[in-house]
């Protein structure tokens, strides 16, 4: 799998966002707490832009972080979910504070959102009051 990451670190924010480096981990952090087991598949329709190289990456990391399980069943077409750790959930739980801060500014830039995906459409952008960080960060 990847390179194991273990400091040194500067500080405990080093440390933290050596495990949640990359676009696409908080918004998969993000798809994890709010829609609970996923298959490869529908985190990827959740996650619009994300190559299949890149999300099979990141997953393998937060894996390996301890932050996500996988699990592999035994069936033909082969099935595999992805569920937050108690760790990912408590890693959530410190990024909400980071998630108010990025909604504040959101506001106050008067950036577009981005409305997740309801279905395999591509998403919308508009206005609304979604928020695909809210968990994550």
């Amino acid at each position: 799998m990847g390179e194991k990451r273990f400091g040194p670190y500067f500080c405990g924010i080093d440390a933290a966002m050596d495990v949640i480096s990359g676009k696409w981990k908080g918004l998969i952090l993000w798809e994890l707490e709010n829609y609970g087991v996923r298959r490869f598949g529908e985190l990827r329709r959740g996650l619009p832009g994300v190559s299949e190289k890149m999300l099979i990456q990141q997953l393998r990391e937060l894996e390996e972080d301890g932050l996500v399980e996988r699990t592999v069943y035994p069936e033909v077409p082969p099935r595999v979910e992805y569920r937050l750790t108690d760790l990912g959930r408590s890693l959530n739980t410190a990024l909400e504070p980071l998630g108010a801060w990025g909604r504040d500014r959101i506001e106050r830039i008067g950036a577009e959102r981005v409305t997740p995906p309801t279905d395999t459409t591509e998403p919308q952008r508009n206005g609304a009051e979604t928020d695909r960080h809210a968990a994550a960060g």
